[in-house]
């Protein structure tokens, strides 16, 4: 049903139809935080707090604010990502306090990687990479599930072979 309004938005000019980011890739972000700044406050506070007294811990605190901060600033960098297919292009939208749109047309694409490191396989995401002739326009898409990237590379791929068929 989406792909009907979409074609229907392609058609007459309208606004794209935008996709956002899963939010296992948030969870992900998340828990790396924790587990980071975690261990870090571990590290100023417990130590220097069992070997010279109470007050010697409060450096924990720096860990801690962070890690509260990280949390918020996260979520708002998470949302701020989606992607749009277009007939002739594909739009990347990220940034929250400096907005980044990346439009790479579709005759211009050389390669779609598909990757996933090892810390993003643990939480089933994938990212999808495009990379175009000029290196400036590469651009990545990052988080999807693995099923989305792989149907993502395919499309790309099929359309950037037919584009770049007709230059």
């Amino acid at each position: 049903m989406e792909t009907g309004s979409s074609a229907g938005a392609e058609a007459t000019g309208a606004e794209p139809v935008w996709t956002g980011l899963p939010p296992g890739l948030l969870r992900m972000r998340r828990l790396l935080l924790v587990v980071w700044l975690g261990l870090a406050a571990l590290l100023l506070g417990l130590l220097p707090g069992l070997l010279a007294g109470p007050a010697w811990a409060a450096p924990a605190l720096v860990p801690l604010a962070l890690m509260a901060w990280g949390w918020v600033l996260l979520g708002r960098n998470w949302r701020s990502w989606r992607y749009a297919e277009r007939a002739d292009d594909l739009l990347i939208s990220r940034g929250v306090l400096w907005r980044e749109e990346t439009v790479v047309p579709y005759g211009r694409m050389q390669l779609v990687e598909v990757t996933s490191g090892p810390v993003e396989r643990h939480f089933g995401l994938a990212s999808v990479q495009l990379h175009t002739a000029a290196a400036a326009t590469d651009a990545t898409i990052p988080g999807l599930d693995p099923a989305e990237a792989e149907r993502l590379r395919d499309r790309l791929t099929e359309l950037g072979e037919a584009r770049s068929a007709g230059l």
